[in-house]
This record gives C-alpha cells, structure tokens and sequence, in this order.
C-alpha cells in the first residue's frame, strides 16, 4: 500500500507492510490498542509503535486516542478500508497462483467468501445461489451478513474490505452507491400494496412504514400520490412491517421480496399500471471482480430468479 506523498515531503511514502496493515484492521475494529495487541498476540507497545509507523508513512493522523480507547480519524477510517481490501487480496492471491500454475482454475475456488446482504434478499434468494455454489465448490465456505440497505448499506461493506460482495439495491439512472465499485443489475421488481386481506378500501388504513423503504426509485412516485398518508407506524425491519399488516395494523408499500413468506391474512393489491420499481444487484471491487471465488458467485447469481409469492390483485 503506498502513498503518493509523505507528511507533505514531495517524496513517495514508504510502502505499508502487512503487518502493519493488520494492525490497523484491529485496532479499528477492536478500538483500543490494548485489546489489539490482545487479539494479534503482541504487546501493546508494538502497536502503538505500527500505529506511528503508518501515520508517518502516510502523513496523516489515523487514529484519535483517549480514555474510551481508540477511534478512527477520517483519514484512518479510509486507511482501515485499504488496509482490509489488500489483506484480503493476500489472502487470495496464494489460491489464485497457484491454481494458475496448476493450469487448473476450479482449485482456487476455495476458501471463505464474504457476502453482505439485506434481509429480504438474504432470507429468499441468496439460499439456493449458496446451495449451487458449494455443491459445485465443496471448498467454499461462504460467509452472509445482514446489512440494513440504508445510507452506504451492503456497498459500503465492500468499499470498506468487510465483504467480497454486496447485494445491493441499486438506482437505474444512478452511478454505483459507493464510487470505484463494480455495479450489475440482475432483476427488477415491483412494489405493490400490502394490506389486510378483506380489507373494502386497503388505501384508506394508516400506514406502516419501515427504514430501509426509500430511495430516488421511489420518492418521485411517492411525492405524486396524494392518497398516502404519513406513517402511523415506523419499523426498522421489513418482516415486522409485513407482521403488523397481517394483523390488520394498517398498509404498506412494500418490493416483491419483501412480500415472499408473507403470513397468512395478508393480501398484496397492484399499485396501478406504473408502479414504482427497483433493481437488486450486486457490487464488488474492481481487483476482486477477477477472482476465483467472486466469479463463480456471480455465476451462480446470473441464474437468480425471483420464486412466486403473494400475487397482486
């Protein structure tokens, strides 16, 4: 890892060493050079003189320290990014050798794949793509997080080294979430209206809203509709809001995905001829993008397809 200026000199910076980045990583996520040292095995000392190391290599500040322990400056939060994007290209690049020197491509595909995800998506559709993906691969070992698709969302797991890829809502008149990410769409889905089944008028119940539900593919469509009031309810989660329905609590605008699984004594009704939509995709890194364990995922995610749920009247 290099920068191209040290401390304002003119000159190049050093390069990192791995180490160093590793130190970085824990003491970010462990927050405290104590409970680092702790967790790499070494003294407390030595941290703190990797810490310094890098600041001065760096010409930057990275980490502000005081009595509740350590916290990234803006600059250290972006090193930590690097830091976790180069390790985890180290760890990859023995497989992927050697594979290459094998002439046999389908031994890299081993090892543990990140994958960060929000939870309709994660709940619904990832399953089967992972229960391809490891009877193809038995050496893979996938890992899925949860993450709230709200401000950075799953793009900002991968931009910042915590996944190899994201499962992403994605604006199809925007650019990536995140800048330097690579963005596919892989399907598009409707929103439709939730609501208690037998409801006379669904569009006149309060509604039931939840954090994750907005973005640019919605809010022009919803500024347009005069009908909706402001929500009576507002959830983080959207099974909680397709819970409060069900029990005639109220409505709610809600993706297909969302609506997979759905209680029973819920009913979903069309939004009208030109309903809003979104687009699911996924986003990686450009230099992980060419890997043997990212390539055979999204492989296997070129195959999704939405599974039936509750049909929209």
């Amino acid at each position: 890892m290099r920068s191209e200026r040290a401390g304002g000199t003119g000159e190049p910076a050093p390069d990192l060493a791995p180490h160093e980045l590793r130190v970085l990583v824990a003491v970010e996520e462990e927050k405290g050079f104590t409970a680092a040292a702790a967790r790499l095995g070494t003294s407390q000392s030595a941290v703190s003189h990797a810490v310094r190391s890098c600041e001065r290599k760096l010409g930057a500040v990275l980490f502000d320290r005081g009595r509740h322990g350590a916290r990234p400056t803006e600059a250290g939060a972006r090193a930590v990014a690097y830091a976790r994007r180069v390790l985890r290209l180290l760890a990859a690049m023995g497989p992927e050798v050697r594979a290459a020197g094998a002439g046999d491509q389908a031994a890299a595909v081993t090892g543990t794949l990140r994958i960060a995800a929000f939870r309709s998506v994660a709940a619904h559709l990832l399953p089967p793509v992972l229960a391809r993906l490891t009877a193809r691969h038995p050496g893979l070992t996938p890992q899925v997080r949860i993450v709230r698709e709200i401000g950075r969302g799953t793009a900002g797991e991968v931009a910042d080294g915590r996944a190899d890829l994201g499962l992403a809502t994605l604006d199809a008149s925007a650019p990536p979430p995140v800048p330097g990410l690579v963005s596919v769409r892989l399907f598009e889905e409707e929103y439709a209206l939730a609501h208690p089944a037998g409801h006379p008028a669904p569009r006149g119940l309060p509604l039931v809203d939840w954090d994750e539900n907005c973005g640019s593919y919605t809010r022009d469509w919803w500024d347009r509709q005069d009908w909706i009031p402001p929500a009576t309810i507002d959830v983080e989660d959207d099974t909680v809001a397709v819970s409060l329905v069900s029990q005639g609590l109220g409505m709610a605008i809600m993706p297909r995905t969302a609506l997979l699984g759905a209680p029973a004594g819920l009913a979903v009704t069309s939004l009208g001829p030109h309903p809003p939509t979104r687009h699911v995709g996924y986003v990686t890194t450009p230099e992980l993008a060419g890997t043997a364990a990212v390539r055979a995922l999204i492989r296997e995610l070129r195959g999704l397809t939405l599974p039936d749920g509750p049909a929209a009247a």
